[in-house]
C-alpha cells in the first residue's frame, strides 16, 4: 500500500554529532525523533540549531521505544579508520561502537538504514575478513535487509569540498537498490571564489579564528595562492621540513601548509584542523580559515551557530560532520522508498556515480554526465 505522502517520516539518529545528517533530513521534511551523541559541544551546538538530543554513552543508553521507524542514520566515529585519525581500525574502543547500530536495527526495525564513514572503513580488517563485508553481512543475514555502499566524492552532489565518504544504505525492498542514492550534480561552481562569497564579519562565527604559532604564521604568509610548502626555497625551510625535502619517497611526498588557489575546489575539511596538513590556509589572506568559512565549505547555512568551550571545538564539530547538503539528498532520493513510489516512474538522468573517477571533480570526468 502507497504511503500518505502528508505523513512525516521518521528518523532515529545514532553518534549525530553537531547534526550535519540530521540538519539535511530535517530540510527534507524529516522528523527527527530521537538523536545522541558523547561531546557535550556537539550537543550543545545541536540543541542550539535542531532540537532535542540526549548527551551520553550510546553503549549505556537504553534503546527508545519508537513504533513505524523510516530511517536509522549512524556516523559511528571515524577516527578509527581514517588517515587522519589513529588508523587502529577496532582495535581503538571506538571501532567496535559500530555494533551498537545493530542493538536499535534489532529493535526499532527502521524500513531504512544509512551508514556513513571514512574511505578507510573499506579496507579494515576484522578476524572474519573486512569490516565493511562485516557489517553488509550482519543487515543481510541476521535483519533481512538488501544493502548497496558507495565511495562517493560529495563534490560530485555539489558540496564544495573534495571530501571522499563512504554512503552504505539499506532497505527491504531489493527492487530499489537501483534508486536509493541521489543522482549527480554538475554545472554547479564549487570554487572557493564562490563558496566564500558575501561572507561578512556580521555573521555568526566568523570572528572565530584559531590562534597559529609564529612560525607557522611565519612560513604560511610566504606561500603563493595555489602552493604548498614545496613553493618555498630550500634554503629557507627549517631543519625538519629539509630532513623531510631531502626524502620525500620515505616520508610519503608530503604536501604540507597548501594555500588552494580560488578557482579550485577545497581539500578535505578535517576534524584535526592542522594548518600543515590540512590545507586550510586562505587563498589570499594571511591566516586560515574562520569558523563560518569552514562551515561553508560543508554547507552549513549562515545561521546555523556553532556552540562549544572554545574555538577549536568548533573546527572539529565541523570537521567531523557530514555535509548537511548530503544529508538533504540522501533523504529526497530515499523518500521514493519510503512513500513506495512506484518504481516504473522512477528515472535516472544522469550516469551513476560509481561511473565517475572518484579522485577528480566532475568537469575533469572522461565521460558524459548527462544520459539523455
Amino acid at each position: 500500500m502507497k504511503r500518505l505522502q502528508n505523513k512525516k517520516l521518521k528518523v532515529v539518529s545514532m553518534f549525530s554529532g553537531c547534526g550535519g545528517m540530521d540538519l539535511g533530513f530535517s530540510q527534507a521534511g524529516y522528523d527527527i525523533v530521537w538523536a545522541n551523541d558523547f561531546n557535550e559541544d556537539a550537543c550543545e551546538t545541536y540543541r542550539k540549531n535542531i532540537g532535542d538530543i540526549i548527551l551520553g554513552d550510546v553503549t549505556e543508553l537504553d534503546v527508545p521505544d519508537i513504533s513505524d521507524l523510516d530511517v536509522l542514520t549512524a556516523g559511528f566515529p571515524c577516527q578509527p579508520f581514517s588517515n587522519a585519525g589513529s588508523r587502529k581500525g577496532i582495535e581503538d574502543p571506538r571501532g567496535q561502537l559500530y555494533k551498537q547500530t545493530f542493538k536499535f536495527i534489532e529493535k526499532l526495525k527502521p524500513k531504512v538504514v544509512v551508514f556513513e564513514n571514512v574511505r578507510g572503513i573499506l579496507s579494515t580488517k576484522v578476524v572474519t575478513g573486512n569490516l565493511i563485508d562485516e557489517i553488509v553481512d550482519t543487515l543481510t543475514n541476521e535483519y533481512g535487509y538488501h544493502v548497496k555502499y558507495r565511495l562517493l566524492n560529495l563534490s560530485h552532489f555539489g558540496v564544495p569540498q573534495k571530501r571522499i565518504r563512504v554512503i552504505l544504505i539499506a532497505v527491504k525492498n531489493k527492487n530499489y537498490l537501483d534508486h536509493i542514492f541521489p543522482e549527480v550534480v554538475d554545472n554547479k561552481d564549487l570554487s572557493i571564489r564562490a563558496t566564500l562569497k558575501g561572507i561578512t564579519n556580521r555573521l555568526p562565527n566568523q570572528k572565530e579564528i584559531m590562534r597559529l604559532n609564529p612560525q607557522a604564521i611565519h612560513y604560511g604568509s610566504m606561500i603563493p595562492e595555489g602552493g604548498s610548502w614545496k613553493s618555498l626555497d630550500y634554503d629557507i625551510l627549517p631543519e625538519r621540513w629539509k630532513k623531510i625535502r631531502d626524502d620525500m619517497v620515505k616520508y610519503h611526498y608530503p604536501n604540507f601548509f597548501r594555500r588552494y588557489a580560488r578557482h579550485e575546489i577545497q581539500g578535505t575539511i578535517t576534524a584535526a584542523f592542522k594548518p600543515e596538513n590540512a590545507g586550510v590556509w586562505h587563498p589570499t589572506k594571511d591566516r586560515i580559515y574562520t569558523v563560518r568559512e569552514i562551515a561553508r565549505f560543508q554547507t552549513f547555512p549562515d545561521d546555523f551557530i556553532f556552540e562549544g568551550r572554545n574555538i577549536k571545538s568548533k573546527y572539529q564539530q565541523i570537521g567531523n560532520a557530514v555535509p548537511p547538503l548530503m544529508g538533504m539528498l540522501v533523504a529526497e532520493q530515499l523518500k521514493h522508498y519510503c512513500y513506495t513510489t512506484e518504481i516504473g516512474k522512477l528515472k535516472r538522468s544522469k550516469v551513476e556515480s560509481t561511473e565517475l573517477n572518484v579522485n577528480q571533480p566532475i568537469y575533469n570526468q572522461k565521460i558524459a554526465v548527462n544520459i539523455r
